[in-house]
């Protein structure tokens, strides 16, 4: 995949969605699909190995001491996690429409800093937002390019407000990488380097400079593609190019920077996919815990009936914001 200056690819998908944005799927998601699956994204859970985790709230920081201090070096054990695997053990209801607060059983108001807890000692951690795993992508690129004439030919698009994505004119880094030590002199340093940020005597004096993103200064002033509340940075490609797990590798816009701060290969999950052909559609919306495919329901039934996938089809007009009541998880 490569950048691309000609933005105009994707005005067809803004001809398509809600303007101004009515509270469904909608204000994001193409319509006029004959299909629409919905991909969970996976959540985590973890526990520690010999022990019980403290009671809540988190809040509570002498019950958390007093835990560390009882077990130290202790092991913690975690795992992804399923919407249907969460339903079961914390005794909710799984079906295509759930939200992901009600299906885990946590009060917006009372509990939010809570994470929930099974009876066998898990603690769930909520599913990534506006983002599928590297490997969960390949598992549904690898279906999408099987219902499209055109795999090797189309576009990605990444929101431009992903942290560290796009450079910037400014008298602070767009990110900043953070280190750990046991003598606590790169803690010294850095608490230094967090104070400087914060200097508002000679900052007032600094000139704004470029601060490197991940994308070039060059790609990072580029035009944008330009949909209804959401900018992206448009790149021309097929969705073959996403189909290997190791699709981060060859990403134009893969985080080298971090890796050389001893992470390892990473990339954003795309937010936007489609072929030339317009077969289908791809929306990971950076507010929704669950990725959204528009096409035919050939494409849609192969997405629900893979097995590396959690997935299930919905209907259009469908609203997936995260204040949705719902219906069988009150």
């Amino acid at each position: 995949m490569e950048w691309t200056r000609d933005v105009s690819a994707g005005d067809w998908l803004r001809e398509r969605i809600d303007d101004p944005w009515r509270g469904t799927m909608h204000d994001v998601v193409p319509r006029g699909f004959e299909a629409y699956a919905r991909v969970f994204h996976p959540a985590s859970r973890d526990r520690p190995i010999g022990a019980a985790w403290p009671p809540q709230p988190y809040s509570d920081e002498r019950a958390w001491t007093a835990f560390m201090e009882r077990h130290p070096g202790l092991d913690i054990e975690d795992e992804r996690v399923t919407w249907a695997q969460t339903a079961v053990a914390l005794g909710t209801t799984m079906h295509p429409l759930a939200q992901w607060d009600a299906l885990a059983r946590r009060d917006e108001v009372a509990n939010r800093e809570n994470d929930p807890r099974d009876a066998e000692g898990w603690r769930y951690h909520d599913p990534d937002q506006s983002a599928l795993p590297t490997d969960i992508l390949a598992s549904v690129t690898r279906v999408l390019s099987r219902h499209t004439s055109t795999p090797d030919a189309g576009f990605a698009a990444l929101w431009d407000g992903h942290g560290g994505l796009v450079g910037h004119l400014g008298i602070g880094p767009s990110r900043a990488f953070y280190q750990a030590d046991d003598d606590g002199s790169i803690a010294r340093h850095n608490q230094m380097l967090g104070r400087s940020f914060k200097d508002v005597w000679n900052n007032v004096f600094r000139r704004p400079t470029w601060q490197e993103g991940i994308l070039s200064r060059d790609v990072s002033e580029g035009p944008r593609l330009r949909l209804p509340n959401r900018d992206f940075v448009l790149f021309s490609g097929g969705v073959s190019a996403l189909t290997d797990e190791d699709w981060v590798l060859t990403a134009p816009w893969r985080d080298v920077k971090a890796e050389s701060h001893g992470f390892p290969p990473g990339a954003y999950s795309p937010s936007l996919a489609w072929p030339d052909d317009r077969a289908w559609v791809l929306v990971s919306e950076i507010d929704f815990d669950s990725t959204i495919v528009g096409g035919s329901a050939e494409l849609v039934a192969a997405l629900v009936a893979d097995p590396h996938l959690e997935a299930a089809e919905i209907p259009e007009g469908t609203a997936l914001g995260y204040d949705i009541p719902d219906p069988l998880n009150p």
